[in-house]
């Protein structure tokens, strides 16, 4: 019988303290922090560059002196940054995608073992990688053309030209497109938070696509419609809640960590110092490389301190899913037993000649 959202809080706190502390193992832990990081069960911010080095002394027009840059080698830089920007979003995309799968057998499983699971995983996690590849084209499509078309129709009308003659309209139109634009935004998260909860499972356990694993979805949706909004709902609650748990504590964890790593920036500034080094091209990208490592340092902490976080979330939305979905509800209630890979479909023989 299908359990409501509030029902399935109880077995999913239940099933995360029995997989996490009965017994404790640091290596499950440590293991389980790195697949809810990769498989963006944490939202992280953006790789920022740490300062290192003082700035050079204001000149008397109050400017900094620029370093001395070829053109050309800074272009091509640039360039070669926006490559290996765009390459790294792509691998870690469909690491992301692979590790989904990979975090969904280590909750059924109550076991984590990336090794084996991505050998087993990873041709289902490269159709999860193509469908989050066209979903968010789809969706970049989307909010460009919502923008475009309005600010096209107020060029037109002369409205951008002389905007102070078209205040009334430009105000009214803004509020329209901006709460078109978010609504656009909720809509992408709820697609999203749907396709990682409920059509990985049937993925997972069907050997399917992620379009036909929403073909299934939406009419288990329409029969429930109130059931998948109250744990919609529950979802943002304890989301919430639980962000402001782990922030407070990641908090604390990061300034302890902090104190070695500002120890180890201030021996970098006296190396650098005494070596005679200044800021230029080759120190700033050293500084910003540096400063990515230290962040992804600093994000793993706050992943393994989520770890419970990790588990409990989709703990959750595989107890809801699975009092409606029955091979996953029988898969459930086998502890200790990892989700069994469906082979590929049979291909037809060729013909002989």
């Amino acid at each position: 019988m299908p359990i409501s959202a509030t029902d399935a809080v109880t077995p999913a706190f239940q099933h995360t303290k029995e997989q996490l502390l009965r017994p404790f193992r640091a290596g499950q832990w440590a293991k389980l922090a790195l697949v809810g990081f990769l498989a963006g069960e944490l939202s992280s911010g953006g790789c920022n560059g740490g300062s290192g080095f003082h700035l050079p002394p204001h000149t008397r027009g109050g400017h900094l002196p620029l370093p001395n840059v070829n053109p050309v080698l800074l272009a091509a830089l640039i360039a070669l940054l926006i490559v290996v920007a765009v390459v790294f979003w792509m691998l870690f995309l469909y690491v992301n995608s692979v590790m989904r799968f990979i975090l969904f057998d280590s909750v059924i499983a109550r076991r984590c073992e990336i090794r084996r699971s991505w050998g087993r995983w990873h041709w289902v996690g490269l159709r999860y990688f193509v469908w989050q590849l066209l979903f968010l084209f789809a969706m970049f499509v989307a909010l460009t053309v919502l923008v475009a078309i309005p600010a096209a129709l107020a060029f037109a009308a002369g409205w951008l030209e002389y905007p102070h003659q078209h205040m009334i309209p430009l105000v009214l139109g803004g509020m329209l497109l901006f709460c078109v634009v978010m609504s656009s935004v909720l809509l992408t998260l709820v697609v999203h938070v749907l396709t990682k909860d409920f059509v990985v499972p049937l993925m997972a356990l069907e050997n399917i696509s992620a379009w036909e694993g929403w073909r299934r979805l939406l009419p288990m949706m329409r029969s429930e419609k109130g059931s998948y909004a109250g744990y919609l709902g529950m979802k943002i609650v304890m989301s919430l809640t639980a962000a402001m748990v782990v922030g407070i504590i990641t908090v604390v964890v990061i300034l302890i960590l902090l104190i070695p790593v500002g120890g180890f920036g201030v021996i970098a500034v006296l190396a650098g110092k005494t070596a005679g080094l200044t800021w230029n091209l080759y120190t700033i990208t050293l500084a910003v490389v540096v400063g990515c490592i230290v962040l992804a340092v600093l994000l793993y902490a706050v992943s393994f301190i989520s770890v419970p976080a990790i588990v409990f979330f989709p703990a959750y939305s595989i107890y809801f899913f699975a009092s409606r979905y029955p091979a996953l509800d029988a898969l459930l209630h086998l502890p200790g037993v990892a989700v069994p890979q469906v082979p590929p479909l049979p291909q037809e023989p060729e013909p002989l000649g």
